[in-house]
């Protein structure tokens, strides 16, 4: 059991999965054209934010009559301002895998108190999609960032489906194909994928979303941020950069900056190998390991971006303490910076390989976890 230090270091430690890390080789510098001190409102602020709604329909393939909008409190705001503006026109089948799609029920069932049908799948594993009544709203994640497991595609949504699709795909977009024909509603923050800063959503409508927002009023009142329509009509403005609030130039320039890097390595498809290769290289050391395993019960739906791992070695008897004296030796050697499990989740690693973490950095860290392990393993029979 060897717990010599490994001799190679990531170049770049973080590994965390939102706030991100940033696009290899950013710098400050990069958002040098940013128009400080100027309203988002002036000529250059709403073509800035334009641009940013524009590359995004180019890179991610969103359909040309979906609407994209750039909206406040990151993916929890994008997503809250779907569900209290589309919910309640029909019956609600809420499925979560996750805290955060279990967060998404919380709020339909004791917030909007909706008697919506639930459906919860243990961490590891996901909804059984044939089991789903589309004729229902049906509001999910596509990847369980605190579970590490994702639908694999969208083969089980009927393409005539009655009732909306709410997709909360913040971990998702940019590193996985969204099948935007099965989705109405897909949210993201750019945060997590591109390795945006905070505090920014995304929120995309399909035509089935936009004709039920003109159609339905919510029995609720709706806060001002949350509004979406004027007047019975869907409110245009927001959705070519004219946005509710006001945002961070600072923040939607680094976005840009992001998103043309993306450009540079092939679009959605470089972004999803990046994602893949990064992924695959956890795969490939844990898959002979008899004391580490993906969380992931199925392969076929383990993410590529948020891998969680768990330590499975029978000598191991408090499995929360242990996960966290690994983390924290991960970080104390400055290898792996917020590597640890989700605070909800099952005990254990989360090692972020979205689109801008490089593959060697995650090859140069998959010997640092052994090392760590083996030294937590040796402290125990010390103390033992």
């Amino acid at each position: 059991m060897a717990t010599t230090a490994p001799a190679t270091r990531p170049a770049n430690p973080r590994f965390s999965s939102g706030p991100c890390a940033k696009i290899p080789g950013f710098s400050l510098d990069m958002l040098a054209d940013a128009p400080l001190g100027r309203s988002h409102r002036a000529a250059v602020g709403k073509a800035k934010l334009k641009e940013a709604i524009e590359l995004t329909r180019d890179i991610l393939g969103v359909p040309a009559d979906y609407r994209i909008g750039i909206v406040p409190a990151s993916d929890t705001g994008a997503v809250e301002m779907a569900l209290w503006s589309l919910l309640g026109a029909r019956p609600v089948e809420m499925l979560a895998w996750e805290s955060f799609g279990e967060g998404w029920v919380t709020d339909v069932v004791k917030q909007l108190k909706l008697e919506a049908t639930v459906k919860i799948a243990p961490y590891g594993e996901i909804v059984d999609f044939a089991s789903v009544d589309f004729d229902k709203d049906v509001v999910f994640t596509w990847n369980g960032t605190t579970s590490g497991v994702r639908l694999p595609n969208g083969n089980a949504i009927p393409a005539n489906r009655a009732g909306l699709t709410i997709c909360d795909a913040t971990s998702a977009a940019f590193a996985m194909d969204l099948p935007f024909d099965k989705l109405d509603v897909v949210t993201f923050s750019w945060q997590k994928v591109l390795g945006g800063e905070g505090a920014h959503g995304v929120l995309i409508l399909s035509p089935r979303a936009v004709e039920r927002l003109e159609s339905y009023t919510p029995a609720w009142p709706l806060p001002k941020i949350f509004r979406l329509t004027s007047k019975g009509k869907i409110s245009e403005g927001i959705f070519v950069g004219e946005t509710i609030n006001t945002p961070s130039m600072l923040c939607v320039e680094d976005y840009l900056v992001a998103l043309k890097w993306s450009q540079t390595i092939g679009g959605l498809k470089g972004l999803i190998a990046r994602s893949e290769a990064n992924a695959k290289a956890i795969a490939d050391f844990i898959a002979d390991k008899d004391w580490i395993a993906n969380l992931a019960v199925d392969p076929a739906t383990a993410s590529c971006t948020s891998v969680c791992l768990k330590f499975t070695d029978p000598r191991i008897s408090d499995g929360a303490t242990f996960a966290k004296n690994v983390a924290k030796r991960l970080e104390k050697e400055g290898v792996a910076l917020d590597a640890g499990a989700y605070r909800d989740a099952p005990a254990g690693l989360r090692i972020w390989c979205g689109a801008t973490v490089e593959t060697s950095d995650v090859q140069a860290l998959l010997p640092w976890i052994e090392y760590a392990f083996n030294t937590e393993i040796a402290a125990l029979a010390q103390a033992a």
